[in-house]
């Protein structure tokens, strides 16, 4: 490895952390989705927070405290199975990401267009033109935003927070309790009436992976370390506390709009801001949905900004092994690759415009969703084996906090953690029921699926071994094997 690079300035204490976790986590976009099992959805987030968020954040914090090291998921999987390994998990969480930014700032631009105009709403939020110039020029603000270092990045976290996850999550709770208090109409029954769905039917099942991705990122935030003021304290407390806040989000916000809107009335990009507007109704406040959507908007911006760095820092550290070409290892005085986010922001701008190969807005934000999900569970699942092998290898690196039981405790949480991993990414190659409603051919979506998962894996492999033998010859002192 190359030297360690200036000590950088402690920027981040425990309140940051969370609300980084909180933003970069809770996005309301995926609620609509699960609205439409009613309260089924109460089932598939105890699920998965059981299987799959739980155990992430156990590991994470362990791992981040135990290797705070910039470069979060690259330095633990290299550490434990080398570089070449290392470059695939951090290539994985990085390009899935890449894939993800469009999607939920296509949820962005959906609000915008109900705070700009909402009798047009529907119309803009299906206007290709208008979901690529706002992905476009939110995406590009936030890159170069960051440039400026993670001091003013956090503080647009922190709005984003408050007012794209938890004030529009409060008022959709408290708009549902007192509709069902005051007997108004609701469909909660209507959207799913089972606390435990159909689990036999595979294609119904599939709709409901979107879940996981819905929990995923915990360990995004260990590529700030570094940044962070007291790391081995700050870790746990902030994922404890932002854990029991999303968990509440997600399950309540869910159950709001299942009270408010009818089955197959409502999109999946716009679904929360017509569950606001028609409860809102019922009060004559339809006004303040769109103040409400604007917050959403902003929130959206927030979890971009949060992610805009995180993965690439992990990239970084392994450009800094040599996995990559050191033009891209360049760093501007917040210690900021700039050239890796100039690189990420032409592929996403790509991935964007490929939106309109698609029939509708819908059916690409499905499909590149459901990729994003794939791309994160294989991650997930080096992640968890990283994590055996390192306490077996490491047993003398004790962070702030280790997952309780010793080893057979480790064990069982990863491979809980494994089966839900494995599970959500089998799952997902089965065509959900509602894939024809989107307009999207089963054939089609699988195919798309599958070979978007090759590429993902092969690119970093095909990266290493032209780099292997570009640089074959006597090894660099301090370098890392690629094994």
């Amino acid at each position: 490895m190359t030297d360690e690079p200036a000590p950088q300035p402690r920027v981040l204490g425990l309140f940051g952390l969370a609300m980084i976790n909180i933003v970069a986590i809770a996005s309301l976009r995926d609620l609509p989705q699960m609205a439409s099992y009613g309260i089924g959805s109460i089932f598939f987030y105890l699920l998965a927070a059981v299987v799959f968020f739980i155990p992430v954040s156990l590991v994470a914090a362990e791992l981040a405290t135990a290797w705070p090291q910039r470069g979060g998921v690259y330095v633990w999987v290299r550490e434990a199975f080398g570089l070449r390994t290392g470059f695939l998990a951090v290539f994985l969480q990085w390009f899935q990401n890449l894939c993800w930014f469009p999607v939920v700032l296509t949820f962005g631009a959906a609000s915008l267009a109900f705070a700009l105009d909402p009798g047009r709403s529907a119309v803009l939020a299906e206007e290709k033109g208008f979901i690529v110039a706002v992905v476009l020029v939110a995406y590009w603000g936030s890159v170069f935003l960051n440039f400026l270092g993670l001091s003013g990045s956090a503080r647009i976290c922190i709005v984003g927070a408050f007012a794209g996850v938890l004030v529009p999550g409060l008022v959709l709770v408290l708009l549902a309790a007192i509709g069902l208090a005051t007997g108004a109409p609701s469909n909660l029954l209507a959207n799913g009436d089972r606390l435990v769905p159909d689990l036999a039917r595979l294609d119904t099942l599939t709709f409901a992976v979107s879940v996981w991705l819905a929990f995923a990122g915990m360990e995004m935030t260990a590529a700030h370390a570094r940044e962070v003021r007291r790391p081995q304290r700050s870790y746990p407390l902030a994922i404890l506390v932002s854990a029991v806040v999303i968990l509440v989000v997600f399950t309540l916000g869910a159950l709001s709009i299942s009270t408010a809107l009818a089955p197959g009335d409502y999109q999946l990009q716009s679904g929360v801001t017509e569950a606001l507007r028609t409860m809102l109704a019922r009060h004559d406040l339809e006004g303040l949905a769109r103040i409400i959507a604007l917050g959403m908007a902003l929130g959206v911006f927030g979890s971009v900004n949060a992610w805009v760095v995180g993965p690439s820092k992990g990239l970084l550290a392994s450009a800094e092994d040599g996995a990559l070409p050191r033009w891209l290892c360049r760093v501007n005085r917040h210690q900021v690759p700039t050239r890796i986010l100039l690189l990420q922001g032409v592929v996403v701008s790509v991935i964007c415009l490929a939106f309109a190969l698609q029939p509708t807005v819908q059916s690409a934000y499905f499909m590149i969703s459901v990729l994003t999900i794939q791309m994160y569970l294989l991650m997930y699942v080096v992640m968890f084996l990283a994590a055996l092998r390192l306490r077996r290898r490491h047993p003398e690196r004790v962070g702030s906090f280790r997952v309780p039981g010793g080893l057979p405790g480790l064990a069982a949480v990863c491979g809980l953690g494994l089966l839900g991993a494995l599970f959500a990414l089998g799952l997902g190659f089965f065509p959900p029921a509602q894939l024809k409603k989107a307009g999207i051919d089963p054939t089609s979506f699988v195919v798309f699926l599958g070979v978007g998962l090759l590429v993902g894996i092969a690119i970093p492999l095909v990266i290493t071994l032209v780099r292997r033998r570009s640089t074959a010859g006597p090894a660099r002192p301090g370098s890392v094997p690629p094994g």
